[in-house]
């Protein structure tokens, strides 16, 4: 069983001794932000982008690495939810935000990503599909955070989403939605299909690929 946890301050105590998400990550005043998606946020960002192109982050890789206590569990029966955890690779979309929507667009993501601060906001490099490397903003897994379950192992984390019911419904249709839209992007992540036989075949003991490694 994991370990409880007392409830997370609310919005407005965060917002009231936390320093501004433009402070936090030292994002320079007038300039154009870039944003690496990994998850909903690739189909589902939320915030109005000049462009989104189809990237990549080495270094970092996709991975279901997050308890989820209300979403997608609960904490008597925790499912688990995606981060981006140190190792591998991951393919993404980034987006381009024009600098007079930074501040509102910082503090969308802020609101949406980082109300209980398990994932660690960070500059990583990207190649874009199109030609060119930029420094985004993404959202990885913080391994000293509660929440974090990514030393588990594969079959550990197939349990979590063969059990995790939350307000948000299954952690099984979680994984099998964001498999859909990485396959209509046409990302092909084989860590996280490896991680849909496990949960669909549990008595299954094979050895897997390196976690989170996409070729390219």
């Amino acid at each position: 069983m994991p370990p409880t946890h007392s409830s997370p301050p609310s919005p407005a105590a965060v917002s009231a001794t936390a320093p501004s998400p433009r402070d936090e990550i030292g994002h320079s005043p007038g300039a154009e932000l870039w944003v690496f998606a990994y998850g909903s946020l690739m189909w589902n960002p939320g915030f109005p982008a000049l462009e989104r192109q189809a990237a990549l982050v080495r270094g970092w890789h996709r991975s279901f690495c997050i308890y989820s206590h209300h979403h997608r569990g609960t904490p008597a029966a925790p499912g688990a939810v995606l981060g981006l955890d140190r190792g591998g690779s991951c393919r993404g979309v980034a987006f381009r935000v024009a600098d007079g929507d930074v501040d509102r667009v910082l503090d969308y993501l802020w609101a949406r990503e980082m109300v209980n601060r398990v994932y660690v906001p960070r500059y990583v490099p990207v190649r874009l599909a199109g030609g060119g490397r930029v420094a985004a903003l993404t959202f990885t897994a913080d391994r000293g955070h509660g929440q974090y379950c990514g030393r588990l192992g594969a079959d550990g984390t197939a349990r979590l989403i063969r059990q995790g019911v939350g307000i948000s419904g299954r952690a099984v249709d979680y994984l099998a939605s964001l498999l859909a839209h990485l396959q209509a992007l046409g990302i092909r992540d084989h860590g996280l299909l490896d991680l849909a036989r496990r949960v669909a075949e549990p008595d299954r003991r094979e050895p897997g690929r390196e976690p989170g490694r996409e070729p390219g």
